[in-house]
């Protein structure tokens, strides 16, 4: 199972979950608060309050950045 941490509006976000239904991976997403203080759960997850980040239970991934996670998606889901 795969957790996408977004935030709405975000278009980094929206790319990686454009990307994510572009390969049929079902996904689960976590909408984070706009304010990074509030962002706990994130930091919890993924040591920074940044978004977008994915949780790849399956291969045991957590990773940030939208242009690390295409690259992860591509070599992984492609």
């Amino acid at each position: 199972m795969v957790t996408l941490y977004e935030l709405d509006g975000c278009p980094y976000c929206e790319t990686v979950a454009d990307r994510l239904e572009e390969l049929d991976i079902e996904y689960e997403s976590v909408w984070v608060d706009a304010l990074h203080s509030e962002r706990n759960e994130v930091k919890r997850v993924s040591g920074q309050r940044g978004v977008p980040v994915i949780v790849d239970d399956d291969y045991g991934v957590t990773m940030p950045e939208s242009a690390h996670i295409l690259e992860y998606l591509e070599q992984t889901y492609a």
